[in-house]
């Protein structure tokens, strides 16, 4: 047993983070070259090196000397600080979970993460469900077991949640939903007897050299640093840290007949950029360093994305970049036809492309299946069938095929089971957030002048240098001095479809 003093303790503390932060850099790594320029059969290659880095993840985090040194540093909590308290606090979570994962399956599933998304990329351009089905019921399997594992007195699906937002549960979110669903569905129905916004502005043909250019200006615009955000593509937009916040990397999918697809997909994940590189830098390669969690990533991803992104201050502010970027597809067309097409209400079938007063009844579809399937109501080969039902139900839309139904998202091939929440709770977020921001900020003068800086100011001393310093709950009570309300983004919806449709 290591002797230790709080001094040394202290330095082992870092080095251990240091040492971890490390090997997530080469999973990062892997993981993203897999996502964006590795060949195609090359899957299997990377998930072995993969299974190898994983067990010495395994075996650095559960080892006797990690543990005595939390341990020892957990007893002396009271003289700590309040970031090594935690610190601690979350290895020592972490390490609690990882135990009670035997060893060899914890590998495994890091493994079948990898040889899943690359059939999940191939299922989906085939559009065949079937293909990836086995792969999706072993994922949602480990999952369950996983869950049994760590808290085996608790719903395994709100492990799964829990996951994403620490004491997130179905009670909270079944709650948040309803309230969501009395707000949107009778504006909907509004909506769609109003005579629909022309949205051609958006479709013609738009050279990818083109869209390319557009997005780092866009990202310049908002105010990332392009020495330390880097720009790829791949099939699902993603954003990612690699190794710690000053290496961030966003992904785009570029579509030649649109372009609004991947400017409000830059946009989107430009906001996770701007909330992980704007950790403090004390925080680097620490536990500490990076959102909180994925709730309150996505009120900043959906933050910039639609509350500025698709305000009409902001359709004004890029509409010149765009006349230059695409003179013939623009000529004729003004500021306001961009932001009455960018902002267009109507039932669709992909999320990543949904309007802002539907985007939440696409979330509200996928939280429903994964909690039936968690429960047994359904079964992973009932998916395609119940999505579709859903889809057409709460939408009025019929799916074409799993291409745009059941296999459009990447997120269950990274067995990312309980996440798809964090969108809905996130828009919300940012709507109170906003009310906030508007006491000390001019919001809307900040981003006609493309002054972005007062903004960021505010969302990095409110909420992303703290990284991972504070709850969710605890960012909100900072923030906000109030109880979250979902009534803020219901309000904001409903201005925004009184501006467009005028009801």
């Amino acid at each position: 047993m290591t002797e230790y003093t709080l001094d040394t303790a202290r330095e082992a503390l870092l080095a251990l983070q240091r040492k971890m932060a490390a090997y997530e850099h080469a999973l990062g790594l892997l993981q993203y070259d897999g996502a964006t320029t590795a060949p195609k059969a090359t899957a299997e290659n990377r998930g072995a090196s993969i299974a190898v880095l994983s067990e010495e993840v395994y075996r650095l985090g559960t080892s006797k000397e990690t543990v005595e040194l939390l341990e020892y540093l957990d007893s002396r909590k009271d003289e700590l600080t309040e970031k090594e308290r935690r610190m601690v606090y979350l290895l020592l979570k972490d390490i609690r979970d990882m135990q009670k994962i035997p060893m060899k399956e914890y590998i495994e599933y890091e493994e079948l993460t990898v040889i899943a998304d690359d059939v999940w990329h191939k299922a989906k351009e085939a559009s065949d469900f079937e293909m990836f089905r086995p792969y999706l019921e072993k994922l949602f399997e480990m999952n369950k077991r996983f869950a049994k594992y760590i808290e085996p007195d608790k719903d395994e699906y709100e492990h799964c949640l829990g996951q994403y937002e620490e004491g997130l549960t179905t009670a909270t979110l079944d709650k948040f939903f309803s309230k969501l669903r009395e707000g949107i569905v009778p504006l909907l129905k509004k909506v769609s007897e109003k005579e629909q916004v022309d949205d051609g502005i958006r479709f013609g043909e738009f050279p990818i050299d083109k869209q390319e250019e557009l997005s780092y200006y866009l990202m310049e615009l908002i105010g990332l640093d392009l020495d330390h955000v880097g720009l790829s593509t791949t099939e699902h937009p993603f954003t990612t840290s690699l190794g710690s916040h000053f290496d961030e990397r966003i992904t785009t999918h570029y579509f030649e007949d649109d372009f609004v697809c991947s400017m409000y997909s830059v946009i989107h994940e430009g906001g996770h950029a701007l909330y992980d590189t704007g950790s403090a830098d004390e925080l680097a390669y620490t536990v500490l360093d990076g959102g909180t969690a994925m709730s309150i990533h996505e009120s900043q991803s959906r933050f910039y994305e639609n509350i500025i992104g698709r305000s009409r201050a902001f359709c004004k502010l890029v509409f010149p970049k765009l006349k230059e970027l695409f003179p013939k597809q623009m000529e004729g067309r003004t500021a306001e036809d961009l932001y009455r097409a960018v902002n267009k209400a109507e039932p669709s079938l992909i999320r990543t492309e949904a309007d802002e007063l539907t985007y939440s009844l696409h979330v509200m579809i996928r939280y429903e299946l994964e909690k039936a399937v968690f429960a047994g109501e359904i079964e992973v080969k009932d998916l395609p069938r119940e999505w579709n039902r859903l889809y057409k139900e709460y939408l009025g839309i019929d799916i074409p095929d799993d291409k745009h139904g059941v296999l459009q998202d990447s997120h269950w091939a990274g067995g990312l089971m309980g996440y798809f929440p964090s969108y809905a709770l996130g828009s919300a977020y940012g709507a109170q957030f906003l009310a906030k921001m508007k006491e000390s900020v001019d919001v809307d003068k900040c981003i006609e002048n493309g002054d972005f800086a007062p903004i960021n100011e505010w969302n990095r001393e409110n909420i992303w240098k703290h990284g991972s310093l504070y709850t969710p709950a605890q960012i909100l009570d900072r923030v906000l001095g109030e109880e979250f309300n979902p009534d803020f983004y219901i309000n904001y919806l409903s201005e925004k479809c009184k501006d467009i449709y005028g009801v």
